[in-house]
Parts: structure tokens; sequence; C-alpha cells
């Protein structure tokens, strides 16, 4: 699953919570889902945040590739 999928996912279960009109054992089922959703959509931003990289220009105009972190 993408990272927007899991993010669409997990609004549609936040809506279906909020709803109050689920039986127990089903909204258990959904929020144990959305947990799983929200690990995929943290793990798919946390390699994401590790491939950003910055383009910095230098003096004489050319691009160097320079990591985020430093």
């Amino acid at each position: 699953m993408t990272y927007e999928e899991s993010v669409q996912r997990l609004q549609a279960i936040v809506s279906e919570l909020e709803g109050d009109r689920l039986p127990l054992a089903q909204a258990l089922a959904l929020f144990e889902e959305g947990v799983a959703r929200l690990r995929e959509a943290t793990a798919a931003l946390s390699d994401a945040d590790t491939r950003v990289q910055l383009l910095v220009e230098s003096i004489d105009g050319s691009l160097a590739v320079a990591d985020q972190r430093s």
C-alpha cells in the first residue's frame, strides 16, 4: 500500500471509529488495522526522509548534493 493509500485508509478508519455505532469487536479490529496502516505510513515517511537531499549552489554556480542532516 502506498503512503497516500495508507493515509486515506487511516482517515476512513478514524471516521468510522468516531461514529460510536460499531460493536466493540469491530471497533477493535478497525483500531488494529489503523495501527498497522500508521506503521506503514510512518515507515514510508522514514524511508523518504533518508532519501531527501539538499541541492546546494556553490560560488561558481555549480550544484552539489549535500546531506540534509549536516
